[in-house]
């Protein structure tokens, strides 16, 4: 099953906040229902965001009441402002959006307008899986047969639309023939390692043990880690990357013990016209650290900070997976980036 899929109803993914217990799905019949699941991350995930952007204002085409280019090109506009306020880090989701507006730009009929916005979306659905097959056979060149791997939040096809991209380099290994052996962080606030990759891992029946997310020094200094994957949300042109939060910890860490730090990551996150310090890291609700679904954990009135993302510095980063190959130092002169 696909996490996001375009069908005649409008577009089903794959409720994410539901796992593991329950495998369901929502059907999204207009935008703004779409935008809302980015926001309450039934879809999370850089690339599956992206996706789902594109998608959403595939769905503001397709329902657009307007009988003119122009009037259609105004709902689209709408569609695009309210779906771009729905997660600020991820660079995939605003990369999407601007895919789509190159295509309406020139429109000169309504229903070709309304078909290429359509085709458009699901096109990049289809492309998002083949760059995913790619980043995972260009990442699988890295791993040895016999090696820990260690990696962090969800980064796998229920990031993406399948395969994934860490967990694609995980799964691509598998299918050259090497054995790995997977670390997974639990991935505190809302345990996406836990809940999400666990289910991967185990519904594939790749070999893996959970960790909680404090457990990484001891299991590095216990020389079960070879590797780390990740995946990433934003790479810049300098090669630093922002992830999940607890990231950059991990990177640390690795260097510490002399373990090769990969970030797994289609070209579409990286952007080269911002610097690290000006990303927009997202600030989430403090419930999502005082309760764990529904059940309080701390006590009632405590000041939260609950940072989603965080950035690990370049110099901690020993490649880049793309779908063009392994990007390394200096980043910013990597044939990948042009």
């Amino acid at each position: 099953m696909r996490t996001i899929e375009w069908v005649d109803e409008g577009v089903r993914i794959i409720d994410q906040t539901k796992l593991p217990g329950e495998l369901a799905t929502i059907t999204c019949k207009d935008h703004e229902r779409l935008a809302r699941a980015i926001e309450i991350m039934e879809i999370r995930g850089a690339p599956a965001i992206g996706i789902a952007a594109a998608m959403g204002i595939a769905l503001a085409a397709k329902n657009s009441k307007g009988k003119t280019v122009g009037e259609i090109v105004g709902d689209l506009k709408s569609a695009c402002e309210r779906i771009r306020t729905t997660r600020p880090t991820a660079r995939n989701l605003f990369w999407a959006l601007e895919r789509m507006k190159g295509v309406w730009e020139g429109a000169s009929s309504v229903e070709p307008l309304r078909e290429a916005v359509i085709r458009m979306a699901v096109g990049m659905a289809e492309d998002d899986v083949r760059v995913c097959r790619a980043i995972g056979k260009n990442g699988a060149e890295l791993i040895d047969s016999g090696d820990g791997v260690l990696t962090h939040c969800n980064a796998g096809a229920l990031a993406c639309v399948e395969h994934g991209t860490a967990l694609g380099v995980i799964r691509s290994t598998i299918e050259a023939g090497k054995r790995v052996f997977v670390y997974c962080t639990e991935t505190r606030p809302l345990l996406q390692g836990a809940r999400l990759t666990a289910f991967e891992l185990k519904t594939d029946g790749i070999p893996f043990k959970l960790i909680t997310d404090s457990m990484v020094a001891h299991v590095m200094q216990k020389g079960l880690v070879k590797k780390v994957v990740v995946g990433a949300d934003r790479v810049t042109r300098q090669g630093d990357v922002v992830n999940k939060v607890g990231t950059c910890g991990i990177a640390i860490l690795a260097k510490e013990f002399k373990i090769p730090f990969y970030a797994a990551a289609p070209l579409s996150t990286i952007d080269l016209s911002i610097e690290a310090e000006d990303i927009e890291i997202e600030e989430r609700p403090p419930e999502e650290v005082t309760q764990i679904r529904g059940v309080r954990i701390a006590p009632d009135g405590v000041d939260v900070i609950n940072p989603s993302f965080d950035m690990t510095p370049h110099e901690y980063v020993s490649g880049i997976i793309t779908e063009k190959g392994v990007a390394r130092a200096p980043y910013d002169l990597s044939i990948f980036f042009r």
